[in-house]
């Protein structure tokens, strides 16, 4: 987690939700000092402990943030996963915010975390991909670690994946494989993706660090998984869902990459309660 990007986006999310101030907050409560409680209303792995920390630092610096719950930790419904202490103003107008940032992580990591149990024991890890929110990446894909998940790469600039639209530009697999080794830099790893045995030949032949299985079934994947060296990283990719997980994860791969961890999770329900402390001054 780069702490300093997080600040960054923080700052554009809050100012985007507050604005110029928090009109209904202001007009009800004046100094008044609360505490926040953060309690969990389903069950799930937690995430968002630097979101809750980074958010409140920045509106205030009379905040005192309490966590109950580490990222990467259960959760059952009605526990508490945080208190904050501060001006009931500033508790209110940076809710919203911090919930949507949690509620959502948390339901990624509680996603990764079921589909990391329904392969333990095969060896096979469970991966992330770019299949992100805009600018919400890096939160997401820590949540995927949080959920016990490895992450793919983190962008275009990190690793070669050859795909079919570079394929066809090139003619065939090998030739592709070749003309990206002669372009990068011997640390970048490269990935090419097949739909065929034929495709699949070619890619060995060269020997890529990866070769991705798409859209085949547990059968397929098994037959390929025999021809490939171990020397050669196999993930296995395309619409993926939890009911196939414990077929594919038998089939020898090493990886199984899962665009739904992040596209398609549901939020977490996670809520806040503000207790008002009377006379003023710290709780």
């Amino acid at each position: 987690m780069n702490r300093i990007w997080l600040r960054q986006q923080l700052i554009g999310f809050l100012n985007e939700d507050i604005g110029f101030g928090d009109q209904t907050s202001q007009a009800i409560f004046g100094d008044e000092i609360g505490v926040a409680v953060i309690s969990a209303k389903s069950q799930g792995i937690f995430c968002g402990t630097d979101v809750i920390i980074e958010a409140y630092r920045l509106v205030s610096d009379q905040i005192k943030v309490k966590m109950y719950k580490k990222d990467g930790e259960a959760f059952v419904t009605g526990e508490e996963l945080a208190r904050i202490n501060g001006p009931i103003i500033e508790l209110l107008s940076t809710e919203r915010v911090v919930l949507n940032l949690i509620q959502r992580l948390s339901g990624i990591a509680s996603l990764t975390h079921e589909a990391v149990q329904l392969v333990a024991g095969t060896g096979v890890k469970i991966s992330d991909t770019r299949k992100t929110t805009p600018g919400l990446r890096m939160l997401e894909k820590y949540a995927v670690v949080c959920g016990g998940g490895i992450n793919h790469r983190f962008g275009l600039d990190h690793a070669v994946l050859i795909k079919d639209n570079h394929i066809a530009q090139t003619g065939s697999v090998s030739a592709t494989l070749q003309q990206v080794k002669r372009a990068i830099g011997h640390l970048v790893k490269i990935e090419v993706e097949v739909e065929n045995e034929e495709q699949l030949k070619e890619a060995i032949e060269e020997k890529p660090d990866l070769i991705m299985l798409d859209n085949c079934s547990p059968k397929q994947a098994a037959d390929w998984c025999k021809l490939i060296p171990e020397s050669i990283t196999v993930e296995l990719s395309g619409r993926m869902t939890k009911e196939q997980l414990k077929d594919y994860a038998k089939t020898g791969v090493d990886v199984i990459s899962m665009g739904a961890l992040t596209h398609s999770v549901k939020a977490k329900d996670i809520s806040m309660n503000i207790l008002v402390k009377e006379g003023g001054g710290h709780a």
